[in-house]
């Protein structure tokens, strides 16, 4: 049953702007729609890949429910106008799921079960809730105080980093506006032109006056989150929200130092890439804009989540057999500043390389679609600038990171 290992190359990647969560241009807008214009804007960009020779399409989603429910996977790549025979699977790592799903979707052109794969994400934080409709933690987690962090709320986990690590208000702060900074630049080079498509967002509207239903259409072409306006001393003046300690009298002490400025965005997007071996490269003409190098996971304590990304670096450098300064382009997803900073420094990365763009902090972070958009952003831009290779890696809910790495071709 040995089968020949063969390399899998991604030959597309397209994502949607990010809109954020709850007030954005995609509130709206259902996920599965996000999705299917993305896997759309991928096969554009292929356009002599026959679909018939698709095997499979791999979709993350963190909350695979109501609107993104229903084998989301499956029914995108249906509507997105796909052969029947194509099939479909959601799979959920929390963050992670993106890149999991491009994982998995390269493990099976690997290992010769597939010539050809869609692997990608989408989520909407605006229709369905963070947590899902229903959470409910099994009791056995608050039976006693080993397992009670699987319940903390992410902000608390960060919190945590941040004390254990000694990562200061001030650098946090600093990380996020430069985060900002570094997303705006982008957007304004024209940076995010190759990865982006274009998507319409519907509203409709009742017309009060007249009692019609007015239908509103805008094209979306940018991320809506980076700020402009935003400034250092505008970030030291939003308090801390998830931990903020009081004195007897109930006066806030002000040791809390993850805000909502020096966290990630709620998001709604999605993403797609295209993967194929290079016996489908060459049968119809394909461009590879990367070969995939590698991928790892790690378990850490669930209440200091963030640092996920500290044992599945280096486990993922091995597996690629390649060492950390061989890495020119990381997106290290900004869950919390804090956790970032905290992964930077242990890991001893490189700041000039970590989010060239910008990250969650400005870009925003829908959930299961961060790590197939965050693969595209890294893909094109290793392109851009002649780098060989990039890494996507991210700290995921209940103690977990991954790390997918690519090389370009």
């Amino acid at each position: 049953m040995a089968r020949q290992l063969q390399d899998a190359y991604i030959v597309a990647a397209a994502r949607t702007p990010i809109g954020r969560s709850n007030r954005g241009v995609f509130r709206n807008t259902r996920p599965d729609d996000l999705l299917i214009a993305a896997i759309r804007g991928a096969l554009a960009q292929v356009p002599g890949l026959d679909p018939l020779a698709i095997e499979d399409a791999i979709i993350g989603c963190a909350m695979p429910e109501a609107e993104q429910g229903m084998n989301m996977a499956r029914v995108a790549a249906l509507l997105a106008g796909l052969p029947n025979r194509v099939g479909g699977v959601t799979v959920n790592r929390f963050c992670a799921s993106g890149v999991t799903a491009i994982q998995m979707a390269a493990d099976r052109i690997r290992v010769g079960e597939a010539e050809v794969m869609i692997a990608g994400g989408a989520e909407s934080m605006s229709l369905i809730p963070r947590g899902g409709n229903k959470p409910s933690f099994n009791p056995l987690v608050f039976a006693g105080d080993e397992n009670l962090g699987i319940a903390y709320g992410m902000g608390l986990t960060a919190e945590k980093v941040a004390a254990q690590w000694k990562v200061s208000r001030e650098r946090q702060d600093a990380f996020a506006f430069e985060s900002h900074r570094r997303a705006i630049a982008g957007i304004a080079a024209g940076e995010f032109t190759d990865e982006i498509i274009p998507v319409d967002a519907i509203e409709r509207v009742p017309d009060l006056a007249g009692g019609a239903i007015v239908e509103r259409r805008r094209t979306v072409r940018i991320d809506e989150g980076p700020r402009a306006d935003t400034s250092l001393e505008a970030l030291a003046r939003l308090k801390p929200v998830f931990a903020a300690p009081r004195d007897p009298s109930g006066r806030e002490t002000g040791l809390g130092t993850v805000t909502a400025g020096n966290s990630s965005q709620t998001s709604d997007g999605a993403g797609a890439l295209v993967l194929a071996s290079e016996t489908a490269v060459r049968r119809f003409g394909l461009t590879p804009l990367a070969r995939f190098v590698s991928f790892a996971v790690r378990g850490v304590p669930p209440e200091i989540m963030g640092i996920g990304p500290i044992e599945a670096i280096p486990a993922a450098l091995a597996a690629g057999g390649i060492s950390l300064a061989d890495l020119g382009w990381i997106e290290l997803n900004e869950a919390f500043a804090a956790q970032s900073l905290a992964v930077i420094d242990t890991v001893g990365l490189d700041p000039a390389k970590v989010n060239p763009l910008g990250g969650a902090i400005a870009l925003g972070h829908p959930l299961g679609a961060t790590g197939a958009i965050r693969a595209c952003t890294t893909i094109h831009g290793m392109r851009r600038r002649g780098l060989r290779y990039g890494m996507v890696t991210m700290c995921v809910g209940t103690g977990q990171g991954a790390a997918g790495i690519f090389e370009r071709v």
